[in-house]
């Protein structure tokens, strides 16, 4: 996407999220060529992007409470929390200032529930950051604010360190290597044509493209209401440099990001409601901790296992 002069603050950081994500997830190209190719829609930015997704470390200085400074200055309002207790996370979701932008989704591990070892490892990198890094930043500088989350804030891990971090929290391994980078984008798939406008049917025209799909749960994850609709493919595995502990680097694959998929299906007061009148405000809103909780795993062994076996 080409942003117009007159860009916006929010328009520049998104798009700075979206460009980066894009080259490093073959799987976004490759959906949306096929969805282009099939006649769903006729460019990519015919895409409803139901929401990103961030992961931090729930650490003094970093975490939610710092991230989410940068989305609440640029308009974006702080919504639902939820608690993951199998996986030791927090999150918030955040609405956007205009329909048109996507939700926010931001979850954070809780560092001190985590074994002494796994905290002992995590602060060694992230103790570098002796003050919220958001707190130094223009937030009213897109440029800025997309360049600090493509930069690292601690140094690169050793390849023992994320491998001891993964046999604990996979999470936690994600961040330490991956950091602010966007974990995932979400295709609102209801506002698609009849056949594809439903997750059984999008998950039938992604399967039928061979792309692999995270079965944590079931292919589509449910919410308790039956509202809404989620699915996510298995993350890629991308090929990561690390410090090997004597002053060189060595490779290592690990998972990188995914693509989700929500269908959000409309509130019972609006059942009556033509296909046309129906809007944002008519569908269910929110986030579901069950859905999530599997969608999590979408970047974990068994299903990036699942992925290689492909």
């Amino acid at each position: 996407m080409v942003l117009s002069q007159d860009a916006g603050t929010l328009d520049i950081v998104l798009d700075g999220l979206m460009r980066r994500y894009q080259e490093r997830v073959p799987d976004v190209s490759a959906i949306l060529d096929k969805m282009i190719e099939e006649g769903l829609i006729q460019k990519p930015q015919d895409v409803e992007n139901d929401h990103i997704a961030f992961r931090t470390m729930g650490v003094p200085q970093l975490g939610i409470a710092s991230l989410e400074k940068i989305f609440l200055h640029l308009g974006y309002a702080r919504r639902d929390y939820y608690f993951f207790e199998s996986k030791k996370l927090n999150a918030y979701w955040y609405a956007p200032p205009e329909p048109h932008y996507p939700r926010i989704f931001i979850s954070e591990l809780r560092v001190e529930d985590m074994p002494q070892s796994i905290q002992d490892t995590i602060h060694a990198y992230t103790n570098a950051v002796e003050t919220d890094p958001v707190d130094r930043l223009d937030l009213d500088d897109g440029t800025a604010i997309d360049s600090f989350l493509h930069t690292s804030l601690w140094r690169l891990p050793t390849l023992d360190d994320y491998k001891h971090l993964a046999a604990n929290s996979e999470y936690a391994a994600w961040v330490i290597y991956n950091r602010y980078y966007l974990n995932h984008f979400t295709i609102s798939v209801h506002n698609l044509p009849p056949g594809y406008n439903t997750i059984d049917e999008f998950n039938a025209f992604l399967e039928k493209h061979g792309f692999k799909l995270n079965d944590s749960g079931g292919k589509a994850k449910v919410s308790g209401d039956g509202l809404l609709v989620q699915s996510s493919t298995v993350a890629e595995m991308i090929e990561a440099t690390f410090d090997n502990g004597t002053g060189g680097t060595v490779k290592h694959e690990i998972s990188g990001s995914y693509v989700e998929f929500a269908e959000r299906r409309v509130l019972p007061a609006y059942q009556t409601l033509n296909d046309g009148e129906v809007r944002r405000e008519h569908r269910r809103e929110g986030f579901e901790a069950a859905n999530a909780d599997r969608i999590f795993e979408s970047t974990y062994h068994n299903q990036t296992t699942r992925r290689r076996k492909q």
